[in-house]
Formats: C-alpha cells, structure tokens, sequence
C-alpha cells in the first residue's frame, strides 16, 4: 500500500529568494526556531552543469525523532530498539534552473526503511501569472509539495505469510506478542502509513513557517545580514554544527 499527500502553496517573496532560503532554512535555529529537531547539514556534493547552467546539490541532514511516535508504539521493539528518542538521516537532493525559473527538489529517509519510507518531492516555480491583483508572476513562487509513504513492512509479513499461512502466523505471533498477527499485513502498512501522513501535514505547516520567518529576515536585512546573524549564533556555540 503507498499513501500519497500533496499540497499547493504560494509564497509572496520571488523566485530567487525563496530558493535562497530553502538552502537557508536549516542554517541556524537562531535564524529559523522550527528547525531546532535538525541536528546536522552537509553539503555532499554540489555543482553546476556546464550546459545546462543549473544548479545540483547533494546535502544530508541529521534530524531528531523521525519516526513517528504512534508508529514506533505500534511496533515491536525488536524493530525500533524500544525508544522513540532516535534520530535519522535525510538525504536530499535539489536542481535549479535560474533562467528557466524552478527548483525540484527530493528528500528521503535513510534510516528505518525497512518500516517506513518517506519521499518528499517539491517543485518550486515562478507563476505563469500574478496569484494576486496587481501582481506580477516575478513577486511570488509557487511550490507544489508531494509526499509518499510507503510501509514495507507488511509487505515482508504478507509475503511470509503466503508462502506457510499457518507456520508464519504463529511465528509472527510469538515474535512479537501477537499485535502483528491481530492487526494483519495489510492493517500494519496502513496503521503506519496514516499515523505518518498524519504527523507530515502538522510538519509541512511549520516547515513553510520556517520559510517565511527566513524569507522575512531576507527581506529586512539582506543576505549579508542574515549571514551576519548566522556567524554570531556559530560564535556563541547556538547552532548545531552545519559544514
């Protein structure tokens, strides 16, 4: 089963800027205070290709508690490790076209795929026309948000299952104190999906808070002073440790 959400937003600041602070976003807590679950950043890789002019980056983040709590309640802890105090690597990858006008960018989850993979995709783009009256399509960015889930864990439970019902059934039982056979393969990739899906869409809200408080700081002090503001925090040892 794969659980698919996808969501439509529109920020009032133009292109280059809302790119500039996607990159921003996770640069310091002191510059953005939703961003305090991310632990780490590294630049990997980045790079621009020579004949398309556009922009490929590789980063990974390290963020606290992934998964989400419900799910790792509803699981065994011979697959969680008993705590939900955890924190897992995101690996995103983003491409910006500056002259055509867009930025896609995907972000996934290294750890715990075997219970639930989560692959966030975003395509940021001028508008082809003003969203307000007045307006004009270089004032705004619209972004279009899709995340899939997909639990493969009942996936492993319902393929074990076909090949000994019976055999497999009572394993899975004794295995783990009989929830997943009272739930069912099926039961367990939805249980999981949804309480994930649940906990994304509170995220994506505070997510595009988090940009607009960075889009803000652009707007009233310029990059130079939100760098200025980011080198301060570093000083003071505030932030988390980014390269």
């Amino acid at each position: 089963m794969v659980l698919t959400h996808i969501t439509n937003h529109t920020y009032s600041h133009p292109f280059p800027t809302v790119t500039l602070a996607f990159f921003l976003r996770y640069c310091s807590p002191q510059l953005n205070p939703f961003a305090n679950h991310v632990l780490s950043t590294d630049t990997i890789e980045s790079h621009v290709d020579p004949e398309t002019g556009r922009l490929h980056t590789t980063r990974i983040h390290l963020k606290k508690s992934r998964l989400p709590p419900g799910v790792m309640k509803l699981l065994p802890s011979t697959l969680t490790g008993g705590t939900s105090d955890k924190a897992s690597y995101i690996l995103e990858t983003s491409v910006v076209d500056m002259r055509e006008g867009w930025m896609a960018t995907e972000s996934r989850n290294l750890n715990f795929v075997g219970v639930l993979s989560v692959v966030e995709r975003q395509l940021y783009a001028v508008p082809k026309n003003g969203n307000k009256p007045g307006a004009t399509a270089a004032d705004s960015t619209d972004v279009e948000t899709r995340v899939v889930f997909r639990s493969r864990l009942g996936e492993r439970i319902r393929d074990r299952l076909g090949q000994a019902q019976a055999q497999a059934e009572a394993a899975v039982s004794e295995g783990s104190g009989g929830f997943l056979a009272r739930l069912g393969a099926r039961g367990v990739q939805r249980s999981i999906e949804t309480l994930a899906s649940t906990k994304t869409q509170d995220q994506l809200g505070k997510s595009r808070e988090g940009m607009r408080i960075i889009l803000e700081r652009l707007r009233q002090t310029g990059i130079m002073g939100v760098l200025e503001l980011r080198k301060m925090a570093s000083q003071r040892g505030m932030e988390p440790a980014h390269h």
